[in-house]
């Protein structure tokens, strides 16, 4: 192939002809579609370095350069790392930029003039979807949002009511139920729960699981052994000092996330109890630390990776006027059994 001159300035007609697709499917390429096939994608993106092809409006000049917008409120963690390289990339391969944001304070999280601001600036610098991550959607930024069309998605939201809000996220629920069933599957009856923040839809969902699983064994749950805090370890680390030094201990530990059971797995080594010869202990999330620990933790798998794609995945097609099948997308758990559990320890 050759280059064309000014004169010979060449179309996306002759982009679709030479690399062997329909128009519309070169228009996709061009508009960063994500429903395009990888070989495709290359093939056509080819063809238009080969003959100099240079969109002809201002329409498709802002297209390559539309972004996406995350908003979260803590990178240091697995679980966001996790998450954020899936959505990277997601990102990548639909050829938009990616943009980290941390929530917006006042007044834009209250105001609904000063939202309408924020969102008007972000649209006008090619932002075309925001996602959030594990954090709330003020409704005037949801209403700036929706006036502006501005397609939002939240991954693993505070709140799951919000109908408003296209949300991706795991099933937390079983999750929770399969990780106790486990340890009651070993023997355990004394089985304790430490989650996450009281108001996070995902800790509650996962704590009902725990509960459900109590039920089904016949087992009554002991308030003493029940907490809610934070996702983190120092949580896991107080708490769990605090339930392991009762007068009747649990054999069993429940953790609301990966975070909380390596603070627990600190507490058991520092009052010098075995894991999981004395206890048992399960996360969830399953983020690569669960292979660092000692003992390597048992976990509950969410496909973060595949939760962050999904994500872009839906996002751009919103973008695009495709709406979801459904508003609140879920993907699958499993529990990754390691060394933490083991039998009950004979009284």
């Amino acid at each position: 192939m050759r280059r064309r001159g000014r004169s010979e300035r060449a179309t996306l007609t002759d982009v679709a002809r030479l690399a062997g697709v329909s128009p519309t499917t070169a228009s996709k390429v061009l508009n960063g579609r994500s429903d395009v096939g990888t070989k495709t994608r290359e093939r056509v993106l080819e063809v238009m370095a080969e003959i100099g092809y240079k969109p002809t409006t201002a329409r498709h000049e802002q297209t390559w350069n539309r972004s996406l917008v995350t908003v979260l409120d803590f990178v240091e963690s697995r679980y966001a790392g996790t998450v954020l390289q899936g959505i990277l990339v997601a990102t990548t391969s639909a050829r938009a930029e990616l943009l980290l944001r941390l929530p917006p304070d006042e007044p834009i999280s209250t105001s609904r003039t000063a939202a309408r601001a924020w969102m008007a600036e972000q649209k006008a610098s090619g932002v075309v979807g925001i996602i959030a991550l594990a954090v709330a959607v003020p409704d005037p930024v949801l209403l700036a949002a929706e006036d502006l069309e501005v397609a939002v998605v939240s991954i693993d939201p505070i709140d799951t009511t919000e109908s408003r809000v296209v949300s991706i996220g795991s099933t937390n629920w079983a999750g929770g139920r399969s990780a106790t069933e486990h340890v009651i599957g070993l023997g355990h009856r004394r089985i304790a729960w430490i989650g996450g923040p009281p108001g996070s839809a995902p800790s509650a969902e996962r704590f009902h699981g725990y509960q459900a699983a109590l039920d089904s064994a016949g087992i009554t749950p002991d308030r003493a052994l029940i907490r809610h805090e934070a996702f983190s370890v120092e949580a896991g680390l107080r708490h769990g000092h605090d339930v392991l030094t009762l007068d009747e201990r649990p054999t069993a530990i429940v953790a609301g996330n990966d975070e909380i059971a390596v603070g627990v797995l600190a507490a058991a080594k520092e009052l010098h109890i075995a894991v999981p010869d004395e206890l048992s202990v399960t996360g969830f999330d399953d983020t690569p630390q669960t292979q660092w620990t000692a003992p390597r933790l048992t976990s509950v798998r969410q496909p973060l990776v595949g939760m962050g794609r999904m994500a872009v995945e839906t996002v751009l097609g919103m973008a695009d006027g495709v709406q979801p099948v459904s508003r609140h997308l879920q993907l699958a758990t499993t529990l990754s059994v390691r060394d933490s559990t083991g039998p009950a320890p004979s009284s």
